[in-house]
């Protein structure tokens, strides 16, 4: 197994872009609060969870370098992230 590693410019590229979507999921968790605490709608825990899901694709695949790894792993990975996240999102519809 040939080993890999990023480079610099792949891990700032990657990190400016994971802070982007992290403004993203904020601007878009405070777009209908003008005062207080107010739940969010739908359309913004969709966006906050679809930005938190691609930043920790991209966190696992870039930062741990999980890009060159086996098929199983990546698969492994990735189905226990869509889990966490329909999780999270089914909680959120719950109540």
């Amino acid at each position: 197994m040939k080993e890999t590693l990023p480079g610099t410019r792949r891990l700032v590229k990657t990190w400016l872009l994971l802070m982007a979507l992290t403004v993203l999921s904020m601007w878009s968790a405070q777009m209908n609060s003008d005062s207080g605490w107010l739940p969010l709608p739908i359309w913004s825990i969709a966006l906050v969870l679809i930005s938190a899901s691609f930043k920790v694709q991209q966190i696992l695949m870039v930062y741990l370098n999980l890009r060159v790894s086996s098929a199983g792993w990546k698969s492994g990975f990735i189905c226990l992230l869509t889990t966490t996240v329909l999780l999270v999102f089914f909680a959120y519809l719950s109540p």
